[in-house]
């Protein structure tokens, strides 16, 4: 049986998420002490890709990095690469759509933690990267985990954004969401249950994993 689909999918969205949770807890963290109507104009901003259809994120992606576009260009006359049609696509799908789940569930968390504590460290002499790393981070992580958990089984399931930007090709740009489409479409019926039910077993994984993050802790 052929499990690069799944190998596929694993490196794709390992990745990708790893970017978009060091992008998202920077991104909480430089807005926590914006103005509220600044904070509202980035949280529109930043939750767009919940809301967009992925074939809408899979069509910018590939007006603005395909061979024909200006960067795209430029990558293909500097570098001699090119994006689109491959599986490195798919990781810059995967971060624009996993971003917004750890950016969010993180600047809650955030939020929730007492501001109290970090305006009492900085009188005290800390610098903000003690503040950050020491005591905000650690104070914030199950929230933080519980969002790159969700980020993670968003992206390992996408199908819409990632098929239109690398496609289908077996043993290169095959996922295991994509081989499920393609399968169905050539009448392997038989194939196509054996990835939804991968699929499903991961999405089952990942499920439990997050209701043991959102759980209530009690503190003795």
């Amino acid at each position: 049986m052929d499990l690069f689909p799944l190998y596929n999918s694993l490196r794709i969205t390992v990745i990708a998420v790893s970017f978009a949770f060091v992008l998202g807890i920077l991104a909480a963290y430089a807005i926590l002490r914006m103005p509220q109507m600044f904070k509202s104009v980035c949280d529109t901003i930043f939750a767009i890709p919940l809301v967009l259809p992925p074939t809408v994120i899979g069509y910018f992606i590939l007006v603005s990095m395909s061979p024909s576009s200006m960067a795209g260009s430029k990558l293909l006359e500097w570098f001699d690469i090119i994006i689109t049609m491959r599986w490195q696509a798919a990781i810059v799908a995967v971060v624009i759509i996993s971003f917004p789940f750890i950016y969010r569930t993180t600047r809650g968390a955030f939020e929730s933690f007492d501001q109290n504590l970090l305006d009492a460290g900085r009188t005290l002499g800390l610098s903000e990267k003690y503040i950050f790393f020491r005591i905000l981070l650690p104070n914030c992580k199950h929230g933080i985990i519980a969002g790159t958990v969700l980020a993670f089984a968003r992206g390992i399931g996408e199908y819409g954004a990632t098929s239109m930007v690398c496609g289908y090709i077996a043993g290169r740009t095959a996922t295991v969401s994509t081989s499920v489409a393609y399968f169905w479409q050539i009448g392997r019926d038989d194939m196509a249950f054996y990835w939804v039910m991968i699929n499903l077993g991961i999405a089952f994984v990942f499920m439990v994993l997050i209701e043991i993050f959102n759980r209530p802790r009690v503190r003795g």
